[in-house]
């Protein structure tokens, strides 16, 4: 499995290409054994259009709104209290007798959110 430091549920801004400057959250994050080739999907960007032939007791038919992927490259952590978009990294702490893993912003160093707390052996 490839890593990223972003997951679903993230405000992201999409920083290249028609798309640049608008600011959805991610969907979907669609992974591939090629790291280069990992996409995300992004509310409310990069909406393209789907025919779909209609078929009885199954599913409507019509023209359909769909949002399709974009490379991962293109899109950049949106920090929605400061506006603008952040570098993200990953540090492990010691509290004590607890390891915690956080995601943290790189110009400020606050943390993002927790990726995991453990007891420490």
């Amino acid at each position: 499995m490839v890593k990223t430091k972003l997951k679903k549920g993230d405000t992201v801004i999409v920083i290249a290409g028609k798309e640049k400057g608008k600011i959805g959250k991610i969907k979907q994050i669609i992974r591939d054994k090629n790291p280069n080739k990992i996409r995300v999907v992004v509310e409310g960007v990069n909406v393209g259009k789907r025919h779909v032939k209609h078929i009885e007791g199954i599913r409507e038919g019509g023209i359909f709104e769909i949002e399709r992927p974009i490379h991962i490259s293109n899109v950049a952590y949106y920090d929605e209290s400061k506006g603008e978009k952040v570098k993200i990294g990953i540090r492990i702490r010691e509290e004590g007798n607890k390891v915690v893993k956080e995601r943290y912003n790189k110009k400020t160093g606050e943390t993002i959110d927790i990726i995991y707390e453990k007891e420490k052996k």
